[in-house]
């Protein structure tokens, strides 16, 4: 493609013509079809993230693609990053830019993506995983599932019994928006940053306000919404979504974690799951694959592409120098490093905080190498 060119104007500067683009744009391209592509979202996190804007692009004249971002100094990402699962430029099938084109014509020193959807050579594949429902819905899904990984539900039946007769009868609600459940899950997720070294990406103040903000939406389809489980009065899992059409994003999860025997979490997207269903959604993305309990719900995936494009000159060579410096040698350590480092950079929007959590990430790193070796030296 030539001829590119790009516009960086505010998020809320975009009038009705350009927003009735972006939605034919989203129903004319199935990939696309995510709640983190929809107006609404941009629309929220424009408001709420440091240094939003949208990249409207344009050839001969003509729009030909949005791509909504942030910046942190001289870096982009995509808007809302690192919370973002799913980006890439909004545009009609076969025009939009690749991900070289893009980084071109924006001209950051450095554009740090995670999982872009859209043509590029750059970077390397990430897989997401998803559970389809078919023509039987969820009692169909399940009854695969328990004929072609029966042990794994089973033992998930028997925790469900075990919970209840603990603790009292089991109560699932969804559509909940209370602020106080989602401060309760913040919470949770912060003592597990905590207990595992990772970056607190909700110490930064606006990730936490964006998913407040997101609760109070709920309008031409879109929405986010927690799902709550109570054994007795107790809540013991509360997991935080976003939802559009009929896609339903599993987001944040989190379990109470003196009852992880009990598998608390894992009860609740299952229950999540029917509940949702029966209001036609049909698509449950439970984003990267990795945790364990996915390979046995998930029977969809897609592949997504994680880059980082550095502009050439020093920004370039210093960029790659500090993530070696951070991480030593080995291209999976070099990997994590480099993706602890985007979550510091673009949560964080001054430089002391980004160098305190890059000390933070360094020690981590370093904590691993040494466990690593450790268990390697034979006893």
């Amino acid at each position: 493609m030539t001829g590119l060119k790009v516009d960086i104007v505010r998020v809320d500067a975009l009038d009705e013509a350009a927003w009735a683009d972006w939605r034919a744009m989203l129903a004319a391209d199935p990939s696309l079809n995510s709640p983190y592509f929809r107006p609404e979202f941009a629309q929220v996190a424009g408001r709420i993230s440091p240094n939003a804007a949208v990249a409207v692009f344009s050839r001969g004249g003509q729009t030909v693609g949005f791509f909504p971002h942030q910046r942190r100094g001289g870096a982009m990402q995509p808007l809302a990053a690192p919370m973002n699962d799913y980006h890439g430029v909004i545009a009609f099938p076969g025009q939009a830019p690749s991900l070289e084109e893009a980084a071109a014509v924006l001209g950051a020193a450095r554009l740090n993506v995670t999982a872009w959807v859209g043509e590029t050579a750059l970077g390397e594949d990430r897989r997401t995983v998803q559970v389809e429902l078919g023509e039987g819905g969820y009692a169909g899904w399940y009854a695969d599932r328990r004929a072609n990984q029966g042990k794994f539900f089973k033992d998930k039946e028997r925790a469900r019994r075990s919970m209840e007769a603990e603790l009292g009868t089991l109560r699932v609600e969804r559509g909940l928006r209370d602020p106080a459940l989602l401060d309760w899950l913040i919470a949770l997720k912060r003592d597990q940053y905590a207990r595992t070294g990772r970056h607190d990406i909700f110490a930064c103040g606006w990730t936490a306000e964006l998913l407040h903000a997101l609760l109070q939406e709920d309008r031409d389809g879109f929405g986010a919404s927690m799902a709550g489980l109570w054994a007795g009065d107790r809540l013991t899992a509360i997991e935080y979504s976003l939802h559009a059409g009929d896609q339903y994003h599993f987001w944040f999860p989190g379990y109470d974690p003196a009852l992880a025997r009990c598998s608390p979490g894992i009860l609740l997207s299952m229950d999540t799951m029917r509940l949702a269903s029966e209001l036609g959604y049909r698509t449950f993305d439970f984003g990267f694959e990795g945790e364990h309990y996915k390979k046995y719900f998930c029977n969809g995936a897609r592949m997504v592409r994680e880059a980082v494009v550095l502009k050439p000159g020093l920004g370039a060579t210093v960029s790659e120098a500090a993530v070696g410096v951070l991480g030593a040698p080995g291209q999976r350590l070099r990997t994590s490093v480099r993706r602890r480092w985007a979550a510091i950079e673009a949560c964080e929007t001054t430089s002391g905080a980004r160098f305190r959590g890059a000390v933070q990430a360094a020690g981590a790193a370093l904590a691993k190498v040494r466990q690593s070796t450790t268990r390697s030296v034979p006893a």
